[in-house]
């Protein structure tokens, strides 16, 4: 699985955009078939911040996805919509297939 996390700094002048293209985006990107999960969250201590965590079956599929439309619109339109350049961290994790449970936490009962 290759497991991708982007930090994204977005223009407060630029939120609405920023709404509208990165919920497009995420719909467009979980379609792929080669998509394991896509979403983006914000940061609690950094309100300008916006994080995506994406997993791809492979690289294949990760290439597959760069190949896409959508991401074509979404990279020709975040350069007008970022205060700085994104940062990201590129994992190739060949044995992870998703998500697991976490060990340390269940809900409580009653």
């Amino acid at each position: 699985m290759i497991l991708i996390t982007v930090k994204f700094p977005i223009r407060e002048d630029r939120l609405e955009q920023w709404r509208e293209l990165s919920d497009y985006y995420a719909r467009a990107v979980n379609e792929e078939p080669g998509c394991v999960f896509f979403e983006f969250s914000q940061s609690l201590t950094q309100p300008g911040s916006y994080v995506c965590i994406e997993g791809f079956r492979d690289s294949a599929a990760g290439a597959e996805h760069m190949a896409q439309p959508h991401v074509a619109r979404f990279m020709a339109e975040m350069p007008d919509i970022v205060s700085a350049q994104p940062q990201i961290i590129y994992v190739d994790a060949q044995e992870v297939t998703g998500f697991g449970p976490m060990g340390e936490i269940s809900p409580r009962q009653g």
